[in-house]
């Protein structure tokens, strides 16, 4: 959260109130705070936190308005606790909502504002796919819609600056296609599109597309800029310094030149005629309204965008060695852990810093793929809760600890759930867990034709959920990147409507991610990362399956037997003894020991 030094902004009270002023100063009547950035970012650099500075809420996900007599967040179930708290005295109202897809607070917008009443929101940070619904929502009722306002500037004086971080060239050994053969690629959908330039905002595509890569955005190894693509150039808009003469001259011989960030937008206005190529879900208004008059816009999906979710051969395996090495710091991890817990202090704020500092000790690991989740029994209910020095639980006693992490690697990302028994599980807890573990298995075993739309999957990792009136409330599985950000599309298991985009395809990797939560109990959530390969073609299709990337034994502690069929203890003993097989030549000492002792056949 940004620190403010000015007295009066001290308290989000307080600042609500300075919005209320600009507000009234400005003459609108209400203002709507995404979560997002000019890039439509899912983690944020801090100067586009507004929405967390102005409310307090520190969740990722969700939607601030404030009125003159109305403050409220639109928050979706899996943040209503950590919400309920965090806005707990600030004045500001938890809306909730189902899901992050809820279009709630439009509704609310149109009840609530009268005709002639006019809501603001900072079109540089609003997604245009977003503020056609919006628009959507309000013109039929004669409310107007300003979107020239950027708010927080008139009131934050200690607004961050841009990030500065460098940007590097992502290692040529891990980057097995060139940045001027995927250039090629680009140009030629864009042509197929009948498109002459394509202009680019999500800094994962960007990043992906020139094999560079940066540390402006926590978590994911990407950098803040544009991209304008052409049919014989491309221009990268980044702020000044960030490129050293090295890379840029590198760039230049693939034909890029580099521009400052600030003419990203100068550049959409001064573009002669021709098409232009533009991807709706992944440009905020604000960059379109600056496309020149007389350009014909084309609105499709970035190429880049299916292109990077679909991993090359040689990409694949650079992330089986990264799963390797994953696996086996977590394998040092667990062994560390099962020695100490009930024997030594050992906190989640202990689990995050044991995990990191095991996954840095290994060749080509850069960094944490996201914030570390642990949580011991209730805390493991709240699926997207993190441990601070202010509230956290010590590990001890008897229950379940569920530890949600990944890594950063040069050859791929990774992302794991593993629940853990400490001392003696109940019955219940293992039934939960039991059930979890026969969706995550009833999904990984999964054949399914070529281009089956992704949302399509998700009830199969439901069904034995179902069977007992049990269900969850988030994703089954959502895309993973290649050294790239730990969330992407196009893909996603979902209850999402499913769209043509969201087809499976050969060499896409998605998590799979069933869980149980139960409040003020405990947590079960069994996470591993697959690639879809070819299964067979015959007579009805082509098909696709599932291998399971994450390489990291399953508690047997914590599974009833009893709930198992032979099908899935037979899996169950293949996964581990592939496990085993890959493992055990990186290991040594006590972390060997584990291995052994968790990889031997039910």
């Amino acid at each position: 959260m940004n620190t403010v030094t000015t007295p009066q902004l001290d308290t989000i009270p307080q600042r609500i109130a300075s919005l209320r002023a600009a507000m009234k100063t400005a003459g609108v009547d209400a203002c709507l705070v995404p979560s997002s950035d000019p890039h439509l970012s899912e983690y944020l650099p801090r100067r586009w936190q507004a929405r967390r500075w102005l409310s307090g809420f520190t969740g990722s996900m969700g939607t601030l308005i404030v009125s003159a007599d109305f403050a409220g967040v639109w928050a979706d179930s899996r943040y209503w606790v950590q919400a309920e708290q965090e806005l707990a005295g600030s004045g500001i109202q938890l809306m909730k909502i189902d899901t992050a897809a809820s279009s709630l607070h439009l509704q609310w917008l149109a009840d609530t504002l009268q005709a002639g009443q006019t809501l603001a929101v900072d079109g540089d940070v609003l997604g245009l796919a977003a503020a056609k619904a919006l628009q959507a929502a309000l013109e039929p009722n004669g409310i107007r819609l300003r979107t020239d306002l950027d708010l927080i500037d008139a009131i934050d004086p200690d607004r961050a600056p841009l990030p500065a971080a460098p940007v590097y060239q992502h290692d040529a050994a891990f980057a097995p296609e060139s940045r001027a053969a995927k250039l090629a690629r680009v140009r030629t959908d864009m042509a197929k599109a009948g498109a002459d330039r394509h202009f680019i905002s999500t800094l994962d595509d960007i990043a992906w597309l020139f094999n560079l890569r940066g540390a402006d955005v926590n978590y994911n190894p990407v950098f803040i800029a544009h991209a304008l693509i052409e049919a014989g150039s491309a221009t990268l808009f980044v702020a000044p310094g960030k490129i050293d003469a090295a890379l840029a001259a590198q760039l230049a011989a693939d034909g890029v030149q580099v521009a400052d960030y600030a003419e990203a937008k100068p550049a959409l206005s001064s573009l002669p005629d021709g098409a232009l190529l533009i991807d709706p879900r992944r440009v905020t208004l604000g960059l379109r309204q600056a496309v020149a008059d007389g350009v014909k816009v084309i609105e499709a999906i970035n190429p880049s965008t299916l292109m990077k979710s679909r991993k090359s051969a040689a990409e694949a395996e650079h992330v089986r060695r990264a799963m390797e090495q994953d696996g086996a710091a977590l394998a040092e991890f667990f062994a560390w852990f099962e020695a100490n817990v009930n024997r030594a202090r050992i906190t989640e704020l202990t689990i995050d810093e044991e995990i990191t500092a095991a996954r840095a000790r290994r060749p080509g690991f850069v960094s944490p793929s996201f914030g570390t989740i642990a949580g011991f029994n209730a805390n493991g209910a709240l699926p997207h809760y993190h441990a601070t020095e202010e509230a956290h639980s010590e590990i001890k006693g008897d229950g379940l600890l569920l530890i949600d992490s990944g890594g950063q690697y040069l050859g791929g990302t990774t992302d794991i759930t593993r629940v853990l028994a400490v001392g003696s599980p109940s019955d219940a807890q293992r039934r939960d867990f039991t059930l979890v573990l026969k969706g995550t298995l009833a999904l990984s075993m999964a054949h399914f034709p070529r281009g089956t739309l992704s949302p399509m999957l998700d009830a199969l990792a439901r069904a034995p959920l179902w069977q007992h009136d049990i269900d969850f409330g988030h994703g089954t599985g959502h895309g993973v990147g290649y050294f790239l950000n730990v969330h992407e599309g196009p893909q996603s298991i979902s209850r999402a409507v499913p769209e043509p985009h969201m087809a499976m395809q050969e060499g896409m990797i998605t998590s799979i991610e069933p869980g149980v939560y139960r409040a003020g109990q405990w947590g079960v959530r069994i996470e591993n990362l697959v690639l879809n390969v070819a299964s067979e073609q015959n007579q009805f299709g082509d098909f696709l399956k599932f291998e399971t990337l994450t390489l990291c034994p399953i508690d047997r502690r914590c599974i009833d037997y009893s709930l198992l069929t032979r099908p899935e203890i037979d899996w169950l003993n293949g996964y581990h003894a592939e496990v085993r097989a890959r493992l055990l030549p990186l290991l040594d000492g006590a972390a060997r020991d584990w291995l052994l002792a968790n990889t031997e056949a039910l």
